[in-house]
């Protein structure tokens, strides 16, 4: 496992919720001038290859993050021991993410919202099947979610 926190945000198909957190969590660390690897997923395979939806492309442009150079990809077991953190967007992928976790991997894993005060349990919705401002909410969400993690980290570095 890498010496700096590393960060895998896990979705369903890895072209909404997953590389918007990503997008987030980028723009955090660099904001606070951290050195973290980041990266993010998908528990399903239909879209793998694929740039993220081009509503989540526009919500991120609009905050001026450009992610059309991402590309979906499928977790894979080894993400598990290659990142520190796996953090799910929802409770489906929070359980097959469980799942397919190897006993002993030393990732920890937790949704997304669990890191912001007063939100734990929650999910972040997804925005595939509805409109624009969806993608907004998710942007909201995951920002916020990003912020609370990149907190909790910084706590961890300056602790050890």
């Amino acid at each position: 496992m890498s010496e700096r926190p590393s960060v895998l945000f896990v979705c369903l198909g890895n072209i909404c919720r997953s590389p918007l957190a990503e997008a987030a969590m980028r723009a955090e660390a660099a904001r606070a001038g951290l050195d973290i690897v980041v990266d993010s997923a998908g528990t399903g395979h239909w879209h793998v290859g694929e740039p993220p939806d081009r509503r989540a492309q526009a919500v991120a442009a609009r905050h001026g993050i450009d992610i059309s150079g991402y590309r979906a990809r499928q977790v894979v077991r080894e993400d598990f021991s290659r990142f520190t953190h796996v953090v799910a967007l929802d409770h489906d992928n929070l359980a097959r993410l469980r799942a397919l976790c190897p006993p002993g991997a030393p990732a920890e894993l937790s949704l997304l919202l669990d890191h912001v005060r007063g939100r734990a349990g929650e999910a972040v919705a997804d925005p595939y099947y509805g409109d624009a401002a969806g993608f907004d909410r998710t942007w909201a969400d995951v920002t916020a979610g990003a912020r609370g993690l990149l907190a909790r980290l910084m706590r961890g570095i300056r602790a050890a």
